[in-house]
């Protein structure tokens, strides 16, 4: 009998969909006899990409743009998705200067490797002089004249208005009217040299630990907004509502063609040359 349980190593990022939907798994309330875990990481997503591209993580959130670079060591797990509808990325300008942008206009997006940076490309390929910055700086940068205009993602949707900025183009809608898909936005990947019994016993506890948060929402306020940007619990529940859906439980049959052909689209845009179809463990459907 192998009696090997595996320590793995986790991220994910502050945000509250993501410390919602990991608090009873990182907290020892689901158990997890198949393996252990190590004191969880959190850093904005950006942060988590480069570190899937360096192998950093046994298990973490990135961005789907990022999963098309990794996808020779990570697998993406149906559980903890981030997709969905009317949730995309925010392309915002001064209110006093929306309109129609050059294309040697200067744009701030939260990331190199962020799905809101290749969403902005396929949307405006003429545009090519992006600025990689932290999500939470953007809004600033924008008022302050640093950039012309800046893709906002997070908490960023419920606040913008408070700056005196204006929403130019819903990149997620514009994504939907594209191609008729649900937005995805990022996922949980693990890697793949675990092995399948480790890979679904991940899968299914974080499932769990979705499942636990739904029934038991005002006992994982603490954990949320030890680690939010934004503390308002209007803010926090309306960033919970908008991002964690019954994708985040599984990403179905719909989730999955939807990541498809965003990969699919990112290989023809030449933004990466990955496999859509090497994309998941097994077709598994978990329940919550």
């Amino acid at each position: 009998m192998n009696l090997y349980i595996p320590n793995l190593s986790i991220g994910f990022s502050p945000c509250p969909n993501d410390t919602f939907i990991f608090n009873a798994l990182v907290n020892g309330i689901v158990k997890t006899p198949d393996f252990t875990l190590q004191k969880e990481v959190l850093a904005d997503v950006e942060t988590l990409n480069g570190w899937a591209m360096a192998g950093k993580l046994d298990i973490t959130k990135m961005s789907f743009h990022a999963l098309g670079h990794v996808l020779d060591d990570y697998v993406l797990l149906r559980s903890g998705s981030a997709l969905g509808r009317g949730c995309g990325p925010l392309l915002l300008q001064r209110d006093d200067l929306a309109g129609r942008l050059r294309p040697d206009a200067k744009i701030a997006v939260p990331g190199r490797y962020t799905t809101a940076a290749l969403l902005f490309r396929m949307a405006y390929p003429e545009c090519r002089n992006l600025v990689n910055m932290p999500f939470e700086k953007i809004m600033v940068a924008i008022v302050n004249d640093e950039v012309d205009a800046g893709v906002v993602i997070h908490e960023s949707r419920f606040t913008y208005q408070d700056y005196g900025l204006k929403a130019i183009l819903d990149l997620g809608s514009w994504w939907e009217e594209k191609t008729g898909h649900p937005i995805p936005l990022g996922g949980i990947v693990a890697k793949r040299k675990l092995g399948n019994n480790i890979l679904e016993a991940i899968e299914v506890a974080i499932a769990n630990s979705l499942a636990w948060a739904r029934e038991n929402e005002s006992l994982c306020q603490p954990y949320i907004k030890t680690h939010a940007q934004e503390l308002d619990e209007g803010v926090i529940a309306s960033h919970i509502a908008l991002y964690v859906n019954d994708y985040s439980c599984d990403l179905g049959a719909d989730g999955v063609a939807a990541v498809r052909e965003f990969l699919r689209l990112g290989n023809e845009a030449g933004v990466f040359n990955c496999n859509p179809g090497n994309i998941l463990l097994a077709d598994m459907s978990q329940k919550c």
